[in-house]
């Protein structure tokens, strides 16, 4: 990639932005290129919100299928979760790092990047089929090392016929791995190329198989799904099976999208000649990091299958805890950052320095903006969402929601930093900061682990957030300095506004949900409609406080996000 600017800007003494050049074609396309991110972010969005949308109706009726608790519901959760860890092993970031700016460089190249993408693709195509076959053989060893098996008859831990089950899921999960890797390939290509629909709109089509599959199974099951010997094979394999159909239509439809986006897949073996090496290199440090971020993992995982045997809060409950959590990111962050990193990437390509700045800051208050909202409405909401997905465990699993979402605004802040180091061809930085992250982490987590089983998940995802705290402040402290006056009093005075805001937000939001609980006698065994209406109109009245008080506030941010509506122009965000 364009390293060698990345290099000379990380070394030179006096980086000040207000020294950066930028092109001319930069400042004469300025309004064309903001327009270019408005269109880009409300169609990942757009997409992004349907296809959550499925995801959480999908996580409700896996909820109400297995329970939040019980051998069942934990055996799924780690076996589900597996191929995750794995992908996340071997490329999660490193594709995430180094596809953006490197197929951006292929651009210039005589043919457009053609060969480059289409040896990329088979490289990974024939990689990742190969890992995804030993990972699924290697399914005993990997939920041994993820989950604490129990000593004996009251031990803490997975017994062996919940290990059995867990392993039996595994065997069906574990393919997942190559159609993750699919879908992250074919989607890095089409977002490189402008191409952004697709990779959000995909995970749709994921989250009506795996409906469909848990919906079958609910007509099969005859025992009880929280007791590890009840389930059969056809069951196992219903559930199991279709959650990887369900992945594996999400990343072959993509396929049908690639000449859409100029280019004629076809399998080329000569892996020679395309920089190939470059991007290597460039991936090792990130491999570094995610291998961290499963160390850490792994920690999690078997702390909280501790929980599992007495019936307590654990994995289960952790995994729906954090798809809650993820609603506002994947909708918000990650759809607006997905169109800023390529912009943020040709930036660093061009020399374009004042606009890569003001991309950062830009994304970072848009992100605020929005997180600071979401993380108070989660908190308020956190035990109609939690009672959605089940009356029994709803209390434990709103705790988690509560904590997690404390995390909400720094792991914002993490992704677009990340990005922004990655943008710049620097992945060993985000090593050693992660590394930092990880042993807050797991400091946290062997706390947790000594305490008893009962508060095994509550310290866990206060653990999370904090550690998450703690990697948002250094990454920022750490780019503030290389880039120089990366942040303004702007943008200061945003995040001031956004947290003000939230006193009266919270105020109203807490008032309006005792007063409709004691109004309308909700409980935590009311029906799912209920809470789900009630957390709705919370939600409605904390929005409705914290915009108005922005705009007392005349807060810049605000009145930018808004102005398009009151323009009637759909166009910009």
């Amino acid at each position: 990639m364009g390293g060698g600017h990345a290099r000379h800007l990380r070394w030179r003494r006096g980086n000040d932005p207000g020294n950066w050049r930028t092109s001319n074609r930069s400042s004469s396309t300025g309004g064309l290129l903001m327009a270019s991110i408005g269109r880009s972010s409300a169609l990942l969005a757009s997409g992004t919100v349907v296809s959550r949308i499925l995801g959480f109706i999908s996580a409700v009726v896996l909820a109400r299928t297995l329970g939040l608790v019980g051998s069942g519901a934990d055996a799924f959760a780690l076996a589900n979760q597996l191929p995750n860890n794995i992908y996340a092993i071997v490329a999660g970031g490193v594709l995430s790092a180094v596809l953006v700016p490197h197929i951006i460089k292929s651009h210039l190249n005589p043919d457009g990047g053609a060969a480059y993408i289409n040896k990329l693709l088979t490289l990974g195509i024939v990689i990742f089929g190969l890992i995804a076959l030993l990972a699924t053989l290697a399914a005993p060893l990997l939920v041994s090392l993820y989950a604490q098996q129990s000593s004996g008859a009251n031990g803490a831990g997975f017994d062996s016929v919940t290990v059995r089950l867990a392993v039996a899921f595994a065997w069906w999960c574990l393919p997942q791995v190559f159609f993750y890797a699919v879908y992250s390939l074919l989607g890095e290509v089409l977002n490189a190329r402008g191409l952004f629909g697709p990779f959000t709109w995909a995970p749709a089509l994921n989250n009506i198989v795996a409906i469909a599959g848990m919906l079958w199974l609910g007509t099969l099951f005859t025992g009880s799904v929280t007791t590890a010997g009840d389930w059969d094979s056809l069951e196992i394999s219903v559930l199991a099976g279709s959650a990887t159909v369900g992945v594996a239509a999400q990343s072959l439809i993509l396929f049908g999208f690639l000449r859409r986006a100029g280019i004629r897949f076809r399998l080329d073996f000569g892996f020679r000649g395309v920089g190939l090496r470059d991007t290597s290199k460039v991936a090792a440090w990130t491999f570094g990091m995610i291998i961290v971020t499963q160390i850490a993992g792994v920690v999690q995982s078997n702390v909280a299958s501790l929980a599992t045997a007495t019936g307590d809060p654990g994995l289960a409950v952790l995994r729906f805890g954090w798809l809650v959590f993820m609603l506002p990111h994947s909708v918000v962050t990650v759809s607006l950052v997905t169109a800023y990193f390529t912009r943020m990437s040709t930036a660093v390509r061009d020399d374009n320095w004042v606009g890569l700045s003001r991309d950062i800051r830009e994304s970072l208050a848009r992100i605020g903006f929005f997180m600071v909202l979401a993380s108070a409405g989660l908190w308020v909401t956190s035990a109609h969402i939690a009672a959605v997905f089940s009356s029994n465990a709803a209390a434990g699993l709103g705790v988690v929601v509560s904590l997690f979402a404390l995390a909400l605004v720094p792991f914002g802040v993490v992704f677009v930093l990340q990005r922004v180091f990655y943008a710049l061809g620097d992945t060993k930085t985000p090593f050693y900061i992660q590394i930092a992250q990880a042993v807050v982490f797991c400091v946290g987590a062997v706390i947790t682990a000594i305490g008893p089983t009962s508060q095994i998940a509550f310290g866990l995802a206060l653990s999370l957030s904090v550690s998450t705290w703690v990697h948002a402040l250094v990454m920022g402290l750490v780019l503030n300095k290389r880039l120089g006056k990366l942040f303004d009093v702007t943008e200061i005075s945003s995040l001031g506004k956004f947290v003000l805001a939230l006193v009266p937000t919270v105020l109203l939001g807490w008032l309006t949900s005792e007063f409709i609980n004691d109004v309308f006698s909700v409980s935590i065994t009311s029906s799912l409609t209920t809470h789900l209406v009630a957390a709705a109109v919370v939600g409605v009245v904390m929005i409705g406080s914290y915009v108005g008080s922005l705009l007392l506030l005349r807060d810049a941010t605000t009145r930018s996000l808004l102005a398009p509506l009151r323009r009637g122009d759909g166009d910009r965000t």
